[in-house]
């Protein structure tokens, strides 16, 4: 494992010299630790057949991210400046390649045990991913008449072996096949961009599924008639997506979107990082295929699993496949009418997946209607495909509302989605902006501005995760809604900045990252630290790399503060080390939907303080990214908080805890314990009375463990956008 060890050297009972033991982990080996969580609940038997399929498939996407991203910006730190360490783990940048690549090529052995045991029980259940290799006579009669129907949508190219490999494009696959022999030897390949990825028909009750890449290779000779075929293989490459804008952010809007279109281009011919290749090609073939690629000899992978499990949504299937149904809930006491009203007496919180994201629509509709509002301000960081919001704010817009929407163009991935919703959204009648020159605006950050009369009001909201439906019921994220009037002019304030291209300045109320959120999060610990045996600390958020933050947690630690951090994915601190951390417990929860909520915690009881937001304790979140965070002041909502830190406390079944090794175990007896589903039974019946005054007294809590709408001629042509 990749750790910084402290220089002091221990000595064992018998007075020889221990080890040092390891207080960070490398970031890279941790995030690829955490991959590997979600590939045991792949092969978690307790786990529903069609379930374990799909984490499988989140394993390989998020495998392919890691390596265009992570592995693409070391690819460019090991050219340019070869010599920079690591400062947690003091690795050069190839080595930090090298380290990766082995416990890949390590989790590649676990992959496919995984996929072989699915791919048996699918048979057993009647699902039959065909095997071309033992093939029997119907189904290869059947596949034939399959491979027939796609034959036209197929274009060869067949090229001399001494000619340059045709360009292959990142993330797709293509069949490569090595033709004649001797001085006659050509090469074929063939993109599959036109062909469906898996096809599939069905004998005696039985579902065969075809994948299309396999197909194509078997029936190679009805494909090249005149050519003699050699040896075949199926490869897909993984290129680079580290790709810069400069200086984007500083020419007009119109650049920027003509900047990133651009860039989402080069970014397909970027240098790859990874090959994989199926198909037994013999030593002179496979050294050819790798030196045309141009990919570093041990950075190929040969796994037996298919490169695209997308037939998984074609299974038909009985419901025990699947997880059981949980629909978010829509009702929480409230309709259409009686948000504000509401909110002017109470704070609000939502939680997703467990409630539905609709209710925030219906406060964005109520706002279009209301006669006193003035604006709507949001910052869009990635949204759905047909996004209810996109259109609230465009009816918004066509009612009379000045509606502000800040799309942040270098959302990665997602930078197509937005450019067109930038167009869209500006059709519709709104101002959009982007975002700063060296800083993603990442924050969830809503405001609503009122008059009445000469008096301002705000609503404002800040949220965990994007405005995105879809995401919506599939992570778990946290929406509080105030109107709280610092709270609001904060907000105000940050979008005044933003509109100007600059950075947002340090506020009252909220945080905001990067001129005030790590400052307030290290100021909150040393007002743990002070209470020694008596102080408490409880974080959740996605990730933990920062160096200053683990110094701080690791002083609090030394003081007898207990801390418990909650952390899905990447964490570079080692727990319970003597004398260092051996009063911070670390537990990752993996299981049906994403944990991506952000909280906060500091003290117990009437002394707790509590904040939610959408930055994680990395440090592009605290320095180079706009971030928002609002402390959870309500009764309500403090104990809605309280709920979800106390189902995590308690989470046994989906929930492994870190070891002092970086390793993580599950504790045992932890049936029943999930904390998703206890989270959806707390909060899928959780209602509001509209009618009910707030609390004057905030309820005790106990201490953690010491361990769309049919209007509007305008609208109805943004919808139209939607369906071109």
């Amino acid at each position: 494992m990749a750790v910084k060890e402290k220089e002091k050297v221990k000595k064992n009972a018998s007075g020889k010299p221990e080890a040092p033991e390891a207080t960070y982990i490398n970031r890279e080996i941790s995030w690829l630790a955490f991959n590997q969580r979600v590939l045991l609940e792949a092969a978690d038997p307790t786990v529903p057949l069609l379930e374990r399929l799909k984490f499988l498939m989140i394993y390989q996407s998020n495998l392919e991210e890691f390596y265009r991203v992570r592995i693409g910006i070391l690819t460019h730190h090991a050219l340019l400046t070869p010599d920079l360490r690591d400062p947690l783990s003091g690795m050069l940048p190839s080595e930090q390649i090298q380290a990766v690549l082995k416990v890949t090529k390590e989790q590649q052995t676990l992959m496919e045990s995984v996929w072989k045991a699915i791919r048996e029980e699918l048979k057993a259940h009647s699902v039959d991913v065909l095997d071309f290799k033992k093939v029997s006579k119907v189904d290869e009669l059947m596949s034939k008449k399959l491979f027939g129907d796609i034959k036209g949508m197929l274009n060869p190219q067949i090229i001399d072996m001494t000619k340059p490999l045709p360009f292959l494009w990142g993330e797709e696959s293509y069949v490569i096949a090595f033709l004649g022999r001797g001085s006659e030897q050509k090469l074929a390949v063939i993109p599959l961009d036109r062909a469906p990825s898996y096809l599939s028909f069905e004998i005696d009750g039985c579902q065969k599924i075809v994948l299309t890449d396999r197909l194509i290779r078997h029936f190679l000779p009805l494909l090249l008639k005149k050519e003699e075929i050699v040896q075949s293989a199926i490869v897909k490459v993984t290129r680079n997506a580290d790709v810069f804008l400069t200086s984007a952010a500083s020419a007009k809007d119109e650049d920027l979107r003509q900047k990133t279109v651009a860039m989402l281009t080069k970014r397909k011919r970027e240098i790859p990082v990874r090959a994989q290749i199926y198909g037994k090609l013999n030593d002179t073939a496979m050294a050819f295929l790798i030196k045309k690629l141009r990919v570093p000899e041990n950075s190929v992978f040969t796994p037996n699993v298919p490169f695209d499990l997308s037939f998984r949504s074609g299974i038909s299937s009985q419901d025990h496949f699947r997880y059981e149904e949980r629909k978010p809930a829509r009702d929480i006491g409230l309709k259409k009418g009686e948000y504000f009203r509401y909110i002017e007496d109470h704070d609000l919180l939502l939680s997703f997946p467990f409630q539905s994201m609709l209710p925030f629509v219906d406060l964005i509709y109520e706002a279009a209607d209301d006669p006193e509002v003035l604006s709507i301000k949001i910052t869009l960081y990635r949204m759905s495909a047909s996004s209810k919001i996109a259109a609230a704010l465009a009816y918004a817009a066509d009612r009379g509302k000045d509606v502000l929407c800040l799309l942040e163009l270098r959302a990665r991935f997602d930078e197509q989605n937005n450019i067109d919703y930038s167009e869209m959204l500006e059709d519709a009648g709104c101002r959009v902006i982007y975002g700063l020159e060296d800083k993603k605006v990442h924050s969830k950050l809503f405001v609503i501005t009122r008059q009445h009369g000469g008096n301002i009001s705000y609503i404002t909201q800040v949220g965990t995760g994007n405005y995105n439906e879809v995401t919506g019921e599939q992570y778990t994220d946290l929406s509080l809604i105030t109107s709280d009037e610092a709270a609001g002019r904060d907000a105000e304030a940050v979008f005044a900045a933003l509109i100007n291209k600059e950075v947002p300045p340090e506020v009252h109320t909220l945080w905001i990252a990067p001129l005030s959120f790590k400052s307030r999060v290290l100021e909150m610990l040393d007002r743990e630290k002070e209470k020694g045996d008596a102080g408490r600390v409880s974080i959740k958020v996605n990730s933990l790399n920062s160096l200053d933050i683990m110094e701080k947690l690791i002083e609090c630690s030394q003081a007898g503060v207990q801390i418990e951090l909650f952390i899905r994915g990447i964490c570079c601190l080692c727990p319970g080390i003597p004398g260092e951390t051996e009063n911070i417990v670390v537990k990752s929860v993996v299981g049906r939907w994403l944990e991506h909520s952000r909280i906060y915690s500091f003290g117990a009881g009437a002394d707790q303080r509590l904040f939610i937001g959408s930055g994680d304790l990395l440090n592009r979140n605290l320095n180079r990214r706009v971030e928002a965070f609002m402390e959870v002041r309500t009764p309500e909502t403090r104990a809605q908080i309280n709920v979800i830190l106390t189902a995590l406390r308690n989470d046994r079944e989906k929930a492994r805890r870190m070891q002092s090794d970086g390793s993580y175990v599950r504790e045992p007896g932890g049936e029943g314990t999930s904390s998703q589903e206890a989270l959806y039974r707390y909060f899928s019946k959780l209602r509001v009375n509209p009618e009910e005054p707030a609390p004057a007294e905030e309820p005790v809590v106990p201490e953690p463990a010491e361990t769309a709408k049919e209007t509007g001629g305008l609208f109805q042509r943004f919808r139209s956008l939607f369906r071109r």
